[in-house]
């Protein structure tokens, strides 16, 4: 499957070193126009089986998704513009972050990116006074910041304080905007402070259950940040 990666050169640029690791890449810079309508918007992008679109002008984004290729919101413009997208081209999702992305859509190439990339799961190594022996991260964030940030996980205690560390470490190593529209770092630290839990407690209920109430309080926040804004 080949990815092309379109960019206004604000946002996208790590996420093409680390995707182009796992599948062909190309990337391509788009205008940025100053003006909030841009008519005619000319865009010349190669041939390839799915966009991702780092965009942050409308007009340019609506340019990619008439390409009617399959495409990914990078930068998402909220619910309205997804409607709109969605009257020309259907193939669209605008994940809550691109690190909430799963591979259960109903576009295959949307679906093979995110069985690499997207929300993150980990395999772990965990024993039962907390202490995480390793951490190998399976599917995590296009931005790379799964893999940075869970490279300092083996040795730590797992606690409530360690996982809101761990949430800032994510918020550190990633590229989206702080309280953006729909992505956001405060979402992904939380998200994969989640993920991490989730993890843990499939192979030892016991250290799970260390920051069970924790995670109940995470799980609130989630669900109150991303499905009722």
């Amino acid at each position: 499957m080949k990815i092309c990666i379109v960019s206004d050169g604000k946002f996208g640029d790590r996420a093409f070193e680390v995707i182009r690791e796992r599948f062909p890449t190309e990337w391509i810079m788009a205008p940025f126009p100053n003006s909030p309508i841009a008519d005619d918007v000319d865009l010349v992008l190669p041939d390839c089986d799915l966009y991702i679109s780092y965009v942050r002008h409308p007009d340019v984004a609506l340019a990619i998704i008439e390409k009617q290729k399959p495409v990914i919101m990078g930068v998402s413009f909220g619910p309205g513009f997804l409607r709109q997208a969605k009257g020309i081209n259907e193939n669209i999702v605008a994940p809550p972050t691109m690190c909430s992305l799963e591979d259960n859509t109903w576009v295959p190439a949307i679906n093979e990116f995110a069985k690499v990339f997207g929300r993150p799961t980990f395999e772990v190594k965990v024993q039962e006074d907390g202490t995480i022996e390793s951490v190998r991260v399976i599917r995590g964030s296009p931005c790379g910041s799964t893999v940075a940030a869970s490279a300092e996980l083996p040795g730590t205690q797992l606690s409530p304080e360690q996982l809101q560390h761990y949430g800032l470490r994510i918020c550190h190593f990633c590229r989206a905007p702080r309280f953006g529209k729909t992505c956001d770092k405060e979402i992904a630290g939380l998200l994969h402070a989640r993920e991490l839990v989730h993890a843990i407690c499939a192979v030892s209920p016991v250290a799970g259950a260390r920051v069970k109430a924790f995670s109940d309080e995470m799980e609130k926040i989630i669900d109150e940040k991303m499905y009722r804004g």
